[in-house]
């Protein structure tokens, strides 16, 4: 745990001093609302294409972060540094994963309220703790699929191609989960309780990723 708190603390301090990814992050999700307000031709939204277009958002601005998760590893030495140092090499799986999850948790806290202000007909008040809930659960998944899908598209010449194409369809029963959990606090009639069918989902996912990910990380880092 040593370890990987002091990779975590490096990815977010260089974060401090570069504001490369979540700013990017969040200017997406901004722009992927202010579109959709346009295009859909609605002036608000509510319930499950409500659910659809965070969900939507919240999954590309992700992307972003996923696709440079590892970038300054590989382009400066880090791997090999790690490789070669005398510690559990899962523990970068770790240190990786919660600086991810964390730039999630930062983007929903500026996207969500924004998402509130722009397209949400009902009151995001009430929707809060249920929303936040699904929130959290939902990225966790990404944040470890986003990792494993990284570290094997840093190592390749079309990074930026083979994440999206090797993560998207993992992440398939996690979105799925997300959309039909957030439907229920952003109903037009006003926010209800999450269904405990699309929790269980989440958690179930996060658990079996995790262990995967866990699993094959060491071996992956070698190859």
């Amino acid at each position: 745990m040593r370890t990987a708190v002091a990779v975590l603390r490096k990815d977010l301090l260089v974060e401090l001093r570069t504001f490369e990814t979540v700013p990017a992050m969040a200017l997406f999700a901004l722009t992927t609302f202010v579109i959709f307000h346009f295009g859909l031709g609605r002036a608000t939204l509510s319930g499950q294409l409500a659910a659809g277009v965070l969900t939507v958002s919240v999954l590309f601005s992700g992307m972003l972060g996923i696709n440079r998760l590892f970038v300054t590893e590989r382009e400066q030495g880090g791997f090999d540094a790690f490789l070669l140092a005398p510690v559990d090499r899962t523990s970068l799986l770790l240190a990786k994963a919660a600086a991810l999850f964390t730039f999630l948790v930062v983007l929903e806290l500026i996207a969500v309220p924004a998402f509130g202000l722009l397209l949400l007909g009902p009151s995001l008040g009430p929707a809060l703790p249920g929303l936040a809930l699904v929130l959290l659960l939902a990225d966790l998944g990404i944040a470890v699929i986003g990792t494993l899908v990284s570290a094997i598209a840093v190592h390749t010449r079309a990074r930026d191609l083979i994440g999206p194409v090797v993560g998207l369809p993992l992440l398939i029963p996690a979105l799925i989960a997300m959309a039909r959990g957030t439907a229920a606090p952003l109903a037009a009639n006003g926010a209800a309780s999450v269904p405990l069918k699309w929790l269980e989902v989440l958690a179930l996912y996060d658990v079996v990723f995790a262990l995967l990910a866990y699993a094959v990380f060491d071996f992956l880092l070698e190859d």
